[in-house]
């Protein structure tokens, strides 16, 4: 048996009961549980180190509460939330109005990221110094640090407090007014491209200003095989540097795409070239962990196709199953590879505390996404339809069932 998840055994009394392998204490989660197969696990809570849960700001597309509730439907525990919020919490006065929601709101562990720079203009450090004790880390997600000694001034400062700078890799030179991957797709049905030079171009940058600096650095949402390698090599070379994919990335390509902003994103979906190394880089470490870029907009934003629909779409609550059905199910990679980087790998690198968490799912139950059912507000997700396998039966978060 791994080390990172043990069986479920089901007992009479209508209790789902296991003992981890870190505990003698028996664990009872007291749900619904008529009809569940033998193939029960208990896994640690996933940690998502990249979400959008909109509030302060824009609680029209999603809120503390209905993101925690999502993530815990997704049988995650601990999420970090995306600072391109209003206000953008790049001071103490602007963070304190996240966290005063988090307080009141939030059902499992919310994490706020802080701004690199003020209002995130990329052109001034935000208070990094005094919002560092209440964020998870720092990051101008929604749009890469253009300015290469803001971006170094970043990193010297973030070592100085012991604090990762997460970073959204993209160059808006080269990425131009492009929506989709620059391939096949958008040439055939006139659609303008991002090329993947956008993002790999952006992240060479950034592995020798870290390798300078000695900042602990992450990258965001890794989508082209130019950046797998980039990264492997950086890691061979000594550079703290760590990375994250996404679920879409990893099971889609542009070959999936519809004329629909469900399948709108950024980065775009790429080629399966991109998809294969993605997924090579899963199994050999270079990419450790998965993260779901959770990004709710309103059905109404979502429905005006791929040109003008807003980027983002969510996937808390689709995002194991999804994974579990077309990496493990089909031999890609290993289960508990997929549960490392789920949860062990991100609370290890941003030193997020998930003891007493657990979340429970039926491997051998089968259902179809349906977005309406979601907890979430938004509902824009590329897998609406699909038959999965994997339903999640309990989240336990600090020992109490959600």
């Amino acid at each position: 048996m791994s080390p990172f998840y043990s069986k479920a055994y089901i007992y009479k009394d209508g209790n789902l009961v296991f003992k981890d392998n870190f505990s003698s204490d028996a664990v009872f989660i007291n749900s619904d549980i008529q009809n569940l197969s033998n193939n029960v696990y208990i896994f640690p809570g996933f940690v998502d180190v990249h979400v959008h849960f909109r509030e302060p700001g824009f609680s029209f597309k999603e809120t503390i509460r209905t993101g925690s509730l999502a993530a815990a439907n997704g049988g995650f525990t601990a999420v970090c939330t995306m600072p391109n919020l209003n206000p953008v919490p790049d001071s103490m006065e602007h963070l304190k109005v996240q966290l005063d929601i988090i307080r009141r709101d939030a059902v499992i562990q919310v994490l706020p990221m802080g701004s690199i720079t003020v209002n995130q203009d990329g052109e001034r450090l935000s208070d990094m110094e005094g919002m560092a004790p209440f964020v998870a880390g720092f990051s101008d997600d929604g749009r890469g640090v253009q300015n290469e000694e803001i971006m170094r001034a970043a990193m010297v400062k973030a070592k100085q407090l012991g604090k990762v700078i997460s970073a959204h890799c993209e160059d808006i030179f080269l990425a131009g007014k492009g929506y989709i991957h620059d391939g096949v797709y958008a040439k055939t049905h006139g659609h303008i491209g991002i090329p993947s030079e956008s993002e790999w171009r952006q992240i060479a940058r950034d592995i020798e200003l870290c390798a300078a600096t000695g900042c602990s650095y992450h990258v965001c949402h890794v989508s082209a095989k130019e950046s797998v390698e980039l990264i492997r090599q950086a890691k061979k070379s000594g550079v703290d540097i760590t990375c994250e994919t996404a679920p879409h990335y990893l099971t889609l390509t542009e070959n999936d795409l519809q004329e629909n902003g469900r399948f709108k994103m950024n980065p775009p979906l790429r080629s399966e070239d991109d998809r294969d190394a993605l997924i090579e880089g899963l199994r050999d470490g270079t990419v450790d962990m998965i993260a779901t870029d959770h990004a709710p907009h309103t059905s109404e934003e979502k429905s005006r196709g791929l040109v003008s629909s807003p980027m983002g779409v969510v996937g808390l609550e689709t995002a194991f199953p999804v994974l579990y059905t077309e990496l493990v199910r089909t031999g890609k990679i290993k289960l508990d590879r997929l549960i490392w980087a789920m949860s062990a790998a991100p609370a290890k690198r941003f030193g997020i505390d998930n003891s007493d968490c657990f979340t429970a799912f039926d491997l051998d139950a089968c259902f179809e996404v349906e977005p309406q059912k979601f907890e979430s507000m938004g509902h824009a997700t590329p897998f609406d339809g699909r038959t999965v396998y994997g339903k999640r039966i309990s989240t336990v978060y600090k020992g109490e069932e959600i």
